[in-house]
């Protein structure tokens, strides 16, 4: 697969939110993102609070934008917080550099990022990655 396909972006939405209905989890959004940064699907379940979609795409565009799960972007800016500030400033503010930001892999190739929020950050990135994981994809959480 070279590139993201909507078909593929729908499926990891689907299992995505089944797992979250699973957990039982508080309402999500999820966005998926293709390798160019480009929205392919952002769903949001009832009863999302107002800017779940802004933290989903930020979350998801951060690991794009890093090369990195947004776990990793969160360590990150544990450890070099002046850096992360700084290329966050630089993409204008939409980094959000805490865990549910998880890329897309089809072996080594990049195909986008999925970014989930809506209940911890931890609990988004399960989501993350059981969507991606139930697509038949590799999931980098970073």
């Amino acid at each position: 697969m070279a590139e993201l396909t909507l078909d593929v972006a729908r499926k990891i939405l689907d299992a995505a939110l089944a797992k979250g209905v699973e957990k039982k989890l508080k309402p999500l959004v999820i966005t998926i993102l293709d390798a160019r940064g480009c929205v392919k699907v952002t769903a949001a379940q009832d009863g999302t609070s107002l800017m779940r979609a802004e933290i989903a795409h930020g979350k998801a565009y951060g690991a794009l934008a890093m090369g990195m799960g947004s776990r990793a972007l969160f360590q990150r800016a544990q450890e070099q917080a002046y850096f992360v500030g700084a290329v966050n400033a630089l993409a204008q503010g939409r980094l959000v550099p805490v865990p549910g930001g998880v890329l897309i892999m089809d072996g080594t190739t990049l195909l986008g990022a999925v970014g989930v929020s809506g209940d911890t950050s931890d609990n988004d990135e399960i989501c993350a990655v059981a969507g991606i994981e139930a697509a038949g994809l590799k999931a980098n959480a970073g």
